[in-house]
């Protein structure tokens, strides 16, 4: 099929990336700013180094994706892909945006005949060889339009029609909250290890609990990954930002009346990162950026000034 993509980041550009080398698609690459392009080009992909430009590259019912920050930014270009849009085409925002936007902006398209998919999107720097698992909320008939590049982006059985707009969204921000949790029990479990009587070896016991343990995971092997570089991580500063998911899975719980004890607590445990500097929190930090390729903070080499 043919498709659009605005927003050539890291996981924007391996998007990209994934669907030329499938030879199933045409692919016109867009960026605020043209090195990107430029790669994209380079790799296979037509380049638009305008929005004006991407939308007359694409022949109608149009199929946009933007990849771009939640917030102002995906505000932008959505507005301004709306103004250069015709009825019928479909704007896609697969960047983590908070699912009550989604909904506002279906509502918006809508009522100029644009048609709104949200797509929650995890797979971060690893998406490219591994796929991305997709979770797509809005139109229905748009969902079944865009569906042959989903089935590219995705690794098998790794994308879905989940509901009306918003719905995709909101299924991404409850799995980064349970990430939060997650990343928590395993920063907390390895900070037990380092601190006790033994001098373990973290990078053999993480490697140990993927052989059949019942806390086997793909995050524990990223855990392994890190230790193998940074025994100790004594070159990680223990601090931790949260995306935003983490704040709004806890509101929404709070809504719902849902105990999100483990969640919310995990959420408090990165504001307590940025007074201090623990190993629990050098563990997360260091998952983030072998997952998702989040920037760590190293601990400074400069000696303070006396």
């Amino acid at each position: 099929m043919e498709i659009g993509l605005y927003g050539l980041g890291r996981m924007g550009a391996n998007m990209v990336r994934r669907l030329i080398r499938s030879g199933e698609h045409r692919v016109v690459a867009s960026n605020r700013q043209p090195g990107p392009v430029d790669e994209a080009i380079s790799e296979g992909a037509e380049g638009a180094y305008s929005m004006e430009e991407l939308v007359q590259k694409l022949s109608p019912p149009r199929a946009i994706w933007s990849m771009v920050p939640a917030g102002d930014p995906t505000e932008a270009v959505l507005n301004r892909l709306s103004e250069l849009a015709e009825p019928g085409d479909i704007l896609i925002d697969g960047g983590n945006s908070y699912f009550r936007d989604s909904i506002r902006r279906a509502q918006m398209l809508n009522e100029k005949d644009l048609r709104f998919l949200d797509a929650g999107t995890s797979g971060g720097i690893w998406g490219l060889k591994l796929g991305y698992c997709l979770m797509v909320g809005g139109d229905r008939d748009a969902y079944e339009h865009v569906e042959p590049a989903l089935k590219t982006l995705a690794p098998e059985n790794g994308y879905a029609y989940l509901g009306d707009a918003g719905a995709g969204h909101f299924t991404k921000m409850v799995h980064n909250g349970i990430e939060y949790g997650m990343l928590q029990a395993y920063a907390e479990g390895f900070e037990i290890l380092q601190k006790s009587q033994y001098d373990f070896d973290l990078e053999a016991v993480s490697g140990l609990w993927n052989q059949g343990s019942v806390v086997r995971s793909w995050l524990l092997e990223l855990a392994h990954n890190a230790f193998s570089k940074d025994a100790n991580l004594d070159r990680v500063r223990g601090y931790v930002e949260d995306s935003g998911e983490g704040r709004w899975t806890v509101f929404e719980a709070i809504n719902e009346d849902v105990p999100a004890s483990v969640i919310a607590g995990s959420l408090l445990a990165r504001f307590a990162s940025r007074q201090g500097d623990s190993f629990a929190m050098k563990v997360i930090a260091a998952l983030r950026g072998e997952f998702g390729g989040h920037a760590v903070q190293e601990v400074s080499t400069e000696q303070p000034e006396k």
